[in-house]
């Protein structure tokens, strides 16, 4: 079942803001990679997030829309010496345009088919490479950790997913081209990690919802973490998710969701984009409460013990009793009250 990131959606609640844990890396020993071998030129992770302007717009594709200090040269890792956008974590391959070549990668800019290509690989590779410092493929399961099948432009619409026929993400096109905005490739690789965890995930209307908040989650996560890495400003509203995309279907401050929401259980509509901000706000509670690196060891940890068609209530138990095996009683307490505060039932 393919799970997409729809265009045009907007969160239906007012945001209450709750304050996101900056302090502290994810790993102790996670620092910022030198620059060592290919590098590349990209966003970092967004236009609009790093700079604070509201009023970029895409103006097709036109690379003088964006200030030359919406970018950044960063290393890319992990390539296989192919010479192509091919390595230990991601394959990328275009359905328009050439293909990228790791050789011109730090010449490109937004106008070029080539640069989301580039984008698309970063993305995937840093969001691998955050759950391997968490411990994901070491001391815990590994958690997508294979080689992730992108292609870019090949649905031809506004519009991305990830297709569990092929387990293969796919990223699509029109007003901000959808690869642009590290967040939209990061969602949608949590869908990825979700299908890698638990095949067939999101069978029912909660299950489909809690991919969608865990995918909305995980854009911010690594999309602050990488700023925190990096070095890179965070000027805009950080519970805002994909604030570059979302810039030509909704109005200033742009969000295509947010992770704050004050919406509880009572406030489901049925649809899994809407509801998933439920889910969403309790991950980013736990993550207030925790710091990041505990909270994400454990959201990422309990998704292994989630059913296809899992409920609110059923995963968030089993998060809390994740919390409970791997910290003890005071991070499954802390679990449980975000999960509480959502008015999720059968929490005691």
């Amino acid at each position: 079942m393919a799970l997409r990131t729809p265009r045009g959606l907007l969160a239906i609640a007012t945001a209450t803001v709750a304050l996101i844990v900056t302090t502290g890396s994810a790993s102790a020993t996670d620092t910022a990679p030198t620059l060592a071998g290919p590098q590349a030129r990209l966003f970092m992770v967004n236009p609009v997030q790093s700079s604070g302007d509201q009023s970029l717009t895409d103006s097709k594709d036109a690379a003088a829309a964006v200030p030359a200090t919406a970018y950044a040269t960063v290393a890319l890792r992990n390539l296989d010496g192919s010479g192509g956008l091919s390595g230990r974590w991601a394959s990328v391959r275009s359905d328009t345009g050439a293909s990228a070549r790791i050789a011109d990668a730090t010449s490109y800019n937004r106008h070029d088919d080539q640069f989301e290509q580039v984008m698309a690989y970063f993305w995937v590779n840093e969001a691998q490479e955050y759950l391997q410092s968490l411990g994901f493929g070491s001391e815990l399961p590994g958690a997508n950790d294979r080689v992730q099948p992108v292609r870019i432009n090949q649905w031809g619409a506004d519009n991305s997913f990830f297709t569990d026929k092929k387990a293969e993400i796919r990223f699509g096109k029109g007003g901000v081209d959808d690869a642009e905005d590290a967040e939209v490739v990061l969602h949608e690789y949590g869908h990825a990690v979700h299908h890698a965890q638990v095949p067939g995930f999101g069978t029912s209307v909660e299950a489909g919802s809690i991919g969608e908040a865990f995918g909305d989650y995980l854009a911010v996560a690594v999309g602050e973490h990488a700023a925190e890495r990096y070095g890179w400003p965070l000027k805009a509203d950080v519970a805002c998710v994909a604030d570059w995309d979302s810039v030509t279907y909704s109005n200033a401050p742009h969000c295509l969701r947010r992770i704050d929401s004050d919406k509880t259980y009572a406030d489901r509509i049925g649809e899994v984009h809407a509801d998933g901000e439920i889910w969403s706000r309790a991950l980013l509670d736990i993550r207030t409460a925790l710091g990041p690196r505990i909270a994400d060891r454990i959201i990422v940890n309990a998704q292994f013990g989630f059913s296809p068609d899992t409920s609110f209530t059923a995963a968030a138990q089993t998060t809390v009793a994740t919390a409970q095996k791997m910290y003890g009683k005071g991070a499954a307490n802390a679990v449980r009250a975000a999960f509480q505060a959502r008015a999720i039932p059968g929490l005691t």
